[in-house]
């Protein structure tokens, strides 16, 4: 079993309640309150300035060149492509940048941060898994769902950008890459440490999804 799928297998109730939330199957069916996604869309913005500023850290984190290449690599596709297009994507919803970068941020942003800084490479990896993985794993799953690419379906293209060939291979690369940096440096008794950090990443990743969906419920 694999480092990632080991994480998965002792936080699998947290993993269960991230990657298969209520908000989660509102995408894919189409009947998610669009305030709840309005709510996602601000929180996800300020959440990606988080992760570039997580993935420069790494930089610094990296104990070769190899991992800062990679790191950087990174850092520049959440700064020059996925912000990008998270912008395009709320302007289709009628939120403009200004909208974007005033709300405050939640806790969930300022845990990858004090994780990344406290810990070494491997930990701040970890902590990136869980949404960088998790994206991907969770878009796949909607992907398959019968009216995940209907017309009629609003929430149709963020699913197809996660779950496309090319979110994939990003998060292919994340996991190969912390796979990696699993066999160099995750003792038996590190990776207990790395476990408990795994679980707590999640619970804050469900955590985001839950704050969308209660955002929604409150104006039904």
């Amino acid at each position: 079993m694999s480092f990632f799928e080991r994480l998965k297998t002792e936080a699998s109730a947290e993993w269960r309640a991230y990657t298969e939330h209520p908000f989660t199957n509102g995408l894919a069916d189409g009947s998610l309150h669009e305030a709840a996604f309005r709510h996602f869309l601000v929180q996800a913005y300020l959440f990606l300035i988080e992760f570039a500023r997580a993935y420069a850290l790494s930089v610094y984190k990296s104990p070769k060149v190899a991992d800062m290449r990679e790191a950087a690599a990174g850092l520049s596709a959440i700064l020059d492509v996925e912000m990008n297009l998270h912008v395009k994507l709320c302007a289709g919803w009628g939120l403009s940048l200004s909208d974007l970068e005033n709300p405050s941020r939640g806790r969930n942003t300022s845990y990858v941060l004090d994780a990344g800084l406290r810990g070494d490479l491997l930990a701040l990896k970890v902590v990136l898994a869980t949404c960088v993985i998790g994206h991907a794993e969770i878009a796949t799953r909607l992907a398959s769902r019968p009216d995940a690419d209907a017309a009629t379906n609003s929430y149709r293209v963020w699913i197809a950008e996660y779950a496309g060939a090319p979110y994939r291979e990003v998060a292919a690369k994340a996991r190969a890459h912390m796979e990696h940096l699993a066999d160099l440096y995750a003792t038996p008794a590190r990776e207990a440490e790395l476990t408990a950090i795994f679980k707590e990443a999640t619970r804050l990743e469900a955590d985001f999804w839950e704050m969308g969906w209660r955002a929604g419920q409150r104006v039904e």
